[in-house]
Order: C-alpha cells, then sequence, then structure tokens
C-alpha cells in the first residue's frame, strides 16, 4: 500500500488485536502444518549413503543434495515468504503445499542424481511454507496471546525438524529411500486438503507490487532496531546449534561410541524434549520478560558446551548437553519470533523474511565452522567454536541493555 507522498506503507494496523482467542484446535493444526512442511527439507540427510550408492555417485556428490535443499530454502525465504503480505495466505499456503507433491514426487522417481538435485532444490524453496504458517499464526491471535500461538506453532515446526531425519532413516531402512518420499508427498497432499478446510481466509491489505513487497524488507531491517538485534541473537545461537549438530555424526560414529547411522540419528529425539520446554517462552514473552528470558537461554546455550566437551568419552554429560544445547536454542528463536511479531503487525511476513534469512545465514556459517574446526582441532576445536558464537549474541545483548539506557 502506498501513502499519499510515494513511501511504501511498511504495515497496517492489525485487523485481529481485538479478536476473540484463536481456537486451540487451529493452533494445532497450524503446529503440525508447520512440522510437516518443514520436515520435507530433512528427509534426505540420513539417506545421502544409501543413494550414494542406489546410483552409484560418490558420497561428495550426494552430499551435494543437502547443499542443494539449503540453497532452494534461501530463495524461497528470499522470494516465497514475502508474498504472505502480498497474497491471501490460505490460497498461498495451499497453493505451495501443491506445488510440493510434485516436487516430492519428482524425488521419489529421479532416474538420476541431477533429477534428484533439481526436486531437492524446488522441495527446498516449497518448504519455506512453514515460515509463511507462522507469521500467520501470529496474525491472528490476539496482542494477549500471541506469544503462547507463536511458542506452539514454532515448536510443531521444530519438532517436525528433529523427528524427520529419524522417521526417514527408519523408512529408508524398511523400505528403500524413495519409500519417504512417497510417504511424505502423500502426508504433504493431506495435508493441502485438511488446511483449505481448517485455515480461514487473510489477506494483509499492504504493497501494491511485488518490487515494493522485497524493497520495504531492507527498510524494516533499516527501522527496526529490534530486528536488527533479535537477527544477531538467532543467528549466533543458530551458528552454535549448527556446530554441534554438523559434527555429531563425527564423534558418535567414532570412538569411544562406534554408533550406527540409525542410532545417532535417535541422538535426534533429545531435542524434542528441548522444544516443549522451550514453548514456555512465548508465554514469558506474553508478560513482558522477553529480555531477562533471553539472557537466561543464551547463557543456557553457552553452558551446553561443557557438558558437550565432557561428552567426548562419557555419554552422560554428552545427553545433558544437548538437552541443554536445544532448550537455549529453540527458546531463544521462539523468544525472538514472538519479540519480532509485535513490531509491524501488517508486515510479518517481510519480518520473517529479513529474520529467518539472517538466522539461516548463521545457521550455515556454524556448519562450515563445525566441518573445518573438527577437521582441524578435533572435538575440543568443536566446543570452543560454539561457545563463541553464542558468546558473541551475550556480548551484543550487553550491547543492547546499555544502549537502552
Amino acid at each position: 500500500m502506498s501513502l499519499p507522498d510515494g513511501r511504501v506503507a511498511l504495515g497496517s494496523p492489525d485487523p485481529v488485536e481485538k479478536a476473540p482467542s484463536v481456537p486451540r484446535r487451529l493452533v494445532l493444526v497450524m503446529a503440525v502444518a508447520a512440522g510437516l512442511a518443514v520436515a520435507n527439507n530433512y528427509y534426505v540427510q540420513p539417506l545421502l549413503a544409501t543413494i550414494a550408492r542406489h546410483m552409484h555417485v560418490s558420497n561428495a556428490s550426494a552430499g551435494l543434495l543437502v547443499t542443494v535443499s539449503q540453497i532452494g530454502y534461501a530463495i524461497g525465504l528470499a522470494a516465497v515468504v514475502p508474498l504472505g503480505d502480498l497474497v491471501e495466505r490460505r490460497r498461498l499456503v495451499t497453493a505451495l503445499l501443491g506445488l510440493s507433491v510434485f516436487a516430492l514426487m519428482a524425488a521419489a522417481l529421479s532416474p538420476t542424481i541431477a533429477v534428484l538435485a533439481g526436486a531437492s532444490l524446488f522441495i527446498g524453496m516449497m518448504s519455506v511454507v512453514a515460515q509463511i504458517v507462522v507469521p500467520f499464526a501470529a496474525s491472528l491471535a490476539a496482542e494477549r496471546e500471541r506469544g503462547r500461538v507463536v511458542g506452539i506453532v514454532m515448536s510443531g515446526l521444530l519438532i517436525g525438524i528433529l523427528l524427520a531425519r529419524t522417521v526417514s532413516g527408519f523408512v529408508g531402512d524398511v523400505l528403500g529411500w524413495r519409500a519417504i518420499y512417497l510417504l511424505a508427498a502423500a502426508l504433504t497432499a493431506g495435508l493441502a486438503i485438511v488446511l483449505r478446510r481448517e485455515l480461514p481466509e487473510h489477506h494483509e491489505r499492504q504493497v501494491a507490487s511485488y518490487g515494493q513487497l522485497l524493497k520495504s524488507v531492507w527498510q524494516l531491517v533499516r527501522d527496526e532496531r529490534v530486528l536488527r538485534y533479535r537477527s544477531v541473537y538467532g543467528a549466533c545461537v543458530f551458528a552454535s546449534f549448527s556446530v554441534f549438530w554438523t559434527t555429531a555424526a563425527f564423534l558418535l560414529s567414532g570412538p569411544p561410541y562406534h554408533y550406527s547411522d540409525r542410532l545417532i540419528g535417535l541422538f535426534g529425539l533429545l531435542g524434542v524434549a528441548g522444544v516443549v520446554a522451550a514453548s514456555a517462552a512465548g508465554r514469558l514473552s506474553d508478560r513482558g520478560l522477553a529480555r531477562p528470558q533471553t539472557a537466561a537461554f543464551l547463557l543456557c546455550t553457552f553452558l551446553a558446551w561443557l557438558p558437550l566437551g565432557l561428552g567426548a568419552h562419557h555419554l552422560a554429560p554428552l545427553v545433558l548437553g544437548i538437552l541443554l544445547l536445544d532448550l537455549g536454542a529453540h527458546g531463544t528463536q521462539i523468544t525472538n519470533q514472538s519479540e519480532i511479531y509485535r513490531l509491524s503487525p501488517g508486515a510479518r511476513s517481510r519480518l520473517t523474511t529479513a529474520y529467518m534469512t539472517t538466522y539461516f545465514l548463521g545457521g550455515s556459517g556454524g556448519s562450515l565452522a563445525g566441518a573445518l574446526v573438527y577437521d582441524a582441532f578435533g572435538w575440543r576445536g568443536v566446543c570452543w567454536a560454539g561457545a563463541a558464537f553464542v558468546a558473541g549474541a551475550l556480548v551484543t545483548w550487553t550491547v543492547e541493555g546499555r544502549l537502552r539506557k
């Protein structure tokens, strides 16, 4: 929407601020939708070795499927997610899920690694529908309950990420790697039908064109101080989180553990406890406790690296460290998104684009750093790198507090 002086309106009054509470059924449906949608981008990870053998390519070539999926996700964040502020959201969500079905079927039927890579790129792009569902839920919620609603939907999204690898590993072992894509296509098609029936029509009256939409993302970053700080917190914490999960398989497959791929995948289930506990972050944010709880979650993530360091030789501290790391990372994420959705009610999809792009870049940097540091310095170097990323977030939190005074 253009203003009389030609400027682009970043947000409009929230049409549902005085609305009644969102039905719990709808919140749970949106949480499941976010989890199933984002899971499509993670099914491939435990199947890479099997795909390499089946398609007669190197492990390195198969590993590029993850990179291609991440590239697709990044493209989707930058180009697709902002459409939530331009296009009617129920129609957009169901259309993207429909396209996901075709991409998943293409992956299941891929005759070559090149075709599978192309399908993976498209799957990554369409899986950002989860990042449309989250601001959709925030827009439907009244101010008094927004943090709680965002916390529940984000918990569904995070659980989807955590369970995708475990489910994929088991399905791949029993039925072959193509079966998980066929199963995912069926689940996604069913999800589209359910959401078409359950979601209300919702349209943000915003900018007049797609070009104005993308331009206003940068205006939001420039004008919203809270968005900038929250993006730094998210990027640093996700970098720390990615340092661990990128290198965990190296640690667990070697001495003293010597775990199989299926058993390593089960460690992802430990993160579910962290997600459930972190869901309380949204409720605390509703009570005005976002700043102190951010410090608590950042400290939790930082301190997790002490037991993780001891976990090089002992399982109990490793499990404790994973629980603390997931609690801190997911709690920070839910707090961040609860706060940024308070900034400009009519621009929540663009706020998601700005925040999640930074968040994703932090995670990518953490993954790269973890792999390089592990190769050069081993597990001790990984722990120092993971702690260093969170230390950067804690310093930023301190600076923000002083500037507020």
